[in-house]
């Protein structure tokens, strides 16, 4: 469009209008932590202009008390490069909105012509008539944009926070469970330690001493390779936390992992529940409404093309002065707008399929989710329950036959070792119920009705690891060879001290 020189507020007027266009970037991250702060235990909004100091203090103050992953969320929230990735995509969309609240700048243009005497000058001034028709319709779409962007942010936070806590379950399983392996090793190690003092005796032969010292060091590579997984987990936590590798020594977990809730929510209100609370389908929704105004765009303005209109001034070599209207359209022979409706509505017809296989899957997620965490709760229910409270009985009755001498040192190591076994396997469960849980939290978009149930620890891991008193020494002067008529168990006063060690005050 070319404008008159001689309508300076014309122009004024258009300048005001584009540039009267502003968007909030703190608006908008209060915005998405409103939308995350009802599904999620711990979120804020996020400042990137924030207190240096102030946020340094508080992630030290988080850090100084063992790790939830309530806390661990709200230190990814300080320090997460991932953080900052979705709030940037926040800019972009403002930058969008900014960008479709204005019009195209105005085009100078001016030309000098000679024929050898006096020079013919042009001036021109122009703007695109088209942006200014389309501004109204231009804003909408980047407002509807923008507020996708919202809910696309929020969505990613709870995902986010879905992704800290998986990560904070398997370093707090990990790390029990390397404390039982280590446990585990300890009691193989006390079992080929008596084998060599009983082989050293002549009670036992080479091959039993090599079974117990194959057994011993294949437990000691368990144990080993537990630890590794450990490490490789809390490192694993320590970059969804946003910190170095060093800081990953100045943390600890808050241990025990908790037992399994005492019941779990059902499915009709969980599927229920992530039909309103789930944000990234209303995402989608959004996103197919601004596909819908963007076709109804395309139809409506179909004929229009590059159009430009105003006055130009020109004057001659004589001196003259001339000065007039001017007009320039794109005539719709050829093209008719049918590329950009036809590109429309099949990026709407991509949203809505998205969007409805968005619905099908969140359906079958939760499902799938709800299944899972009540497969392994019951697996969980049945160690705890079950295989723990047999296996302690076995090693209190195996203890008692040891002390009749109806049974040597080793089988009462080994029984010991199989209670050890069952607590690891307690702790993966237990592990793998909290995982479930989060992968259901996830699916639904939003906390669980069942969180605010009260919860207890899984396992006293001090309890189970810490040897109890030895009060049977009815055994001290018993011959250190064995009888025959005890079938060769071994000596006694040499395995006693090592078997009671191995006795525990085994309640989870």
């Amino acid at each position: 469009m070319i404008i008159r020189l001689r309508r300076p507020s014309l122009l004024a007027a258009v300048a005001l209008l584009a540039g009267c266009v502003s968007v909030s970037r703190r608006e908008g991250a209060e915005q998405v932590a409103q939308l995350a702060r009802p599904r999620l235990a711990a979120a804020f909004a996020w400042d990137q202009a924030g207190d240096t100091a102030a946020l340094q203090a508080r992630s030290a103050e988080l850090l100084a008390a063992p790790l939830t992953p309530d806390s661990a969320f709200r230190i990814a929230q300080l320090h997460s490069p991932e953080i900052t990735t979705r709030y940037a995509e926040l800019g972009i969309a403002q930058a969008d909105v900014v960008a479709a609240s204005r019009i195209g700048n105005p085009g100078l243009s001016a030309s000098a012509l000679a024929d050898g005497g006096g020079s013919k000058i042009s001036l021109s001034l122009d703007l695109p008539l088209a942006d200014l028709l389309l501004l109204p319709a231009r804003k909408r779409l980047a407002e509807s944009e923008y507020q996708r962007a919202q809910l696309s942010i929020a969505a990613a936070l709870v995902n986010l926070a879905a992704d800290t806590a998986d990560a904070w379950y398997a370093a707090a399983g990990a790390e029990q469970i390397a404390s039982m392996h280590e446990a585990i090793a300890g009691a193989a190690a006390a079992a080929a330690e008596l084998a060599t003092r009983f082989h050293a005796a002549g009670n036992i032969s080479a091959l039993q001493l090599n079974h117990e010292q194959a057994a011993a060091t294949q437990a000691r590579i368990r144990a080993l390779a537990a630890r590794a997984e450990a490490s490789r987990t809390r490192l694993a936590l320590n970059t969804h936390l946003g910190l170095s590798s060093a800081q990953a020594a100045q943390w600890t977990l808050a241990l025990p992992l908790a037992a399994p809730l005492d019941s779990d929510d059902a499915l009709g209100d969980l599927q229920t529940l992530a039909q309103t609370q789930r944000l990234d389908p209303l995402a989608a929704q959004q996103e197919v409404a601004g596909l819908q105004q963007a076709l109804t765009l395309a139809r409506r303005w179909r004929l229009l093309g590059q159009m430009e209109v105003g006055a130009e001034r020109e004057r001659e070599a004589d001196g003259k002065r001339l000065s007039g209207p001017a007009l320039s359209l794109a005539l719709p022979l050829f093209d008719q707008g049918q590329a950009a409706i036809a590109r429309a509505q099949a990026r709407l017809e991509q949203g809505q399929a998205a969007l409805t296989r968005l619905r099908l899957d969140i359906d079958n997620e939760v499902r799938a989710g709800v299944e899972r965490v009540a497969a392994q709760r019951e697996i969980a229910q049945t160690y705890r329950t079950a295989l723990i409270p047999q296996r302690e009985a076995i090693v209190a009755g195996e203890g008692e036959r040891y002390n009749y001498m109806l049974i040597g040192a080793f089988e009462l190591l080994q029984a010991k070792q199989q209670e050890f076994d069952a607590y690891q396997a307690y702790l993966e469960a237990v592990r793998d119920y909290w995982q479930a849980r989060v992968a259901l939290t996830r699916a639904v978009g939003t906390l669980l009705p069942s969180d605010a149930q009260p919860q207890q620890p899984a396992l006293d891991m001090e309890r189970v690891l810490r040897p109890a008193a030895s009060g049977h020494d009815s055994h001290k002067h018993h011959s250190p060879k064995t009888d025959a008529s005890h079938g060769g168990h071994g000596n006694h006063e040499d395995g006693n001290h090592d078997a009671q060690t191995l006795q525990q005050e085994d309640s989870p």
